[in-house]
């Protein structure tokens, strides 16, 4: 389990790299990617600099904190595609969208959160 668990954290740390990057370098089909539309801007800026950041703390837990530090940062950082999945829903993006990627996204990250935590 131990492979699998530190496996699932580095892909999922490394997706969220990818799509920060990609709001920084296409922000205007990245934002139609996250389910809400919107021109290029400072916003999406934010959000690519946030992924990016969220994606490399991960990285460095896993790397230098172990398990239980990576653990709480899964946990905690689960409240980020929580908050996307309302922002969608909230803003005229779709249920498939809102459920399908972030919310889904969100579990994705407590299971990564409860494996971390059993190691």
């Amino acid at each position: 389990m131990t492979p699998f668990a530190y496996g699932l954290a580095i892909v999922l740390d490394l997706f969220i790299i990818v799509i920060g990057v990609r709001f920084l370098l296409q922000p205007e089909p990245a934002a139609a990617g996250y389910g809400v539309p919107a021109p290029a801007g400072a916003y999406l800026s934010v959000k690519g600099v946030r992924d990016l950041t969220y994606g490399l703390v991960g990285l460095a837990l896993l790397a230098f904190g172990g398990a239980t530090a990576s653990a709480w940062f899964m946990l905690v950082v689960t409240l980020a595609p929580l908050g996307d999945t309302v922002i969608v829903l909230r803003n005229g993006g779709t249920k498939a969208v809102a459920f399908g990627i972030h919310f889904a996204t969100a579990v994705a990250v407590l299971i990564s959160a409860a494996l971390l935590f059993a190691l």
